[in-house]
């Protein structure tokens, strides 16, 4: 019986490749020059951190840096999590943004809950954090890919692992 899954992994190569050209284009910044502006990525605990000196210098840093993130990897930026700037040593501001990864409890509940309801001829059923799909036909699976691509726009998903 043919099946497939959603998934939503981040590609982590792609974001540092990302933070890295941001950095550069950080560093090259006239208006930037002197200040602690700058971006990092903790990999181990998948957070890109902004630092600046003002809450106007982060919103810069994003301008330079969503780009440069959607370039490497599309709608990456959908995946973060951005947290509350916070004040740090005096007039030093730092925000950090969550990369989310994977397939929340709640996200899939909804991907099953929006298969069920559309009365496709296909089982969905959640598997750690990715949603298996299963049918008889592939037509139906493609129907559900449809769906589910065109109803969730807010969190990229990707469907793969394709068995027949």
């Amino acid at each position: 019986m043919p099946s497939f899954d959603f998934t939503s992994e981040a590609d982590l190569v792609a974001l540092k490749n990302a933070v890295d050209v941001a950095s550069r284009q950080i560093d090259n910044r006239y208006d930037f020059k002197g200040t602690s502006a700058k971006a990092e990525l903790n990999e181990k605990d998948k957070v890109i951190v902004l630092w600046g000196d003002s809450d106007f210098q982060l919103d810069q840093i994003k301008d330079i840096l969503f780009p440069a993130m959607e370039k490497k990897e599309k709608e990456s930026v959908k995946r973060l999590d951005v947290q509350k700037v916070q004040s740090v040593s005096g007039n030093k501001s730092k925000q950090e943004m969550k990369i989310r990864d994977g397939i929340d409890s709640e996200l899939a509940k909804k991907i099953v809950k929006m298969i069920k309801d559309a009365k496709l001829k296909v089982q969905a059923t959640i598997q750690g954090d990715a949603v298996r799909v299963t049918g008889a036909k592939r037509d139906d699976l493609q129907a559900a890919i449809q769906l589910v691509t065109k109803s969730v726009t807010d969190y990229p998903i990707k469907y793969g692992n394709f068995r027949d």
